[in-house]
């Protein structure tokens, strides 16, 4: 029996990390100190476009590509940087923002409502 759904986890990310507005994430796009980090699947990114200037760094392997020891890590999700996470809807990178903030990251946030938010609002994305 599920005692707390997908719904009561999105809200506990919600209180632990930063909820960044679709609007407001694209005013971050020439920030240097910001990463701009896509959780989504790649068939998602190949079908589906992206951010402009975004990394990689799906759900499913996103400790990995997080944590310096493992051979997966990607060097720019632990250089110090905001970290801004986006899915298509938001639901996901919510969850992969509060993983983040559990392994110890501190500048760490979602954009609400995804790249459908961000595209919605103007935002440059590419195929």
């Amino acid at each position: 029996m599920v005692t707390r759904g997908v719904k009561d986890l999105i809200a506990e990310a919600n209180a632990k990390v930063q909820c960044i507005a679709a609007g407001d994430a694209i005013a971050l796009t020439d920030d240097a100190s910001v990463v701009i980090v896509d959780v989504r699947e790649t068939v998602e990114r190949r079908d589906g476009g992206v951010i402009e200037g975004s990394i990689h760094a799906p759900r499913g392997f996103l400790e990995m590509h997080a944590d310096p020891a493992s051979p997966l890590h990607n060097a720019a999700l632990a250089g110090g940087k905001r970290l801004v996470l986006y899915c298509a809807s938001g639901g996901r990178s919510a969850l992969a923002a509060k993983t983040l903030a559990d392994m110890g990251i501190a500048r760490v946030g979602y954009i609400v409502g995804g790249l459908a938010a961000w595209s919605e609002a103007g935002g440059p994305t590419q195929d």
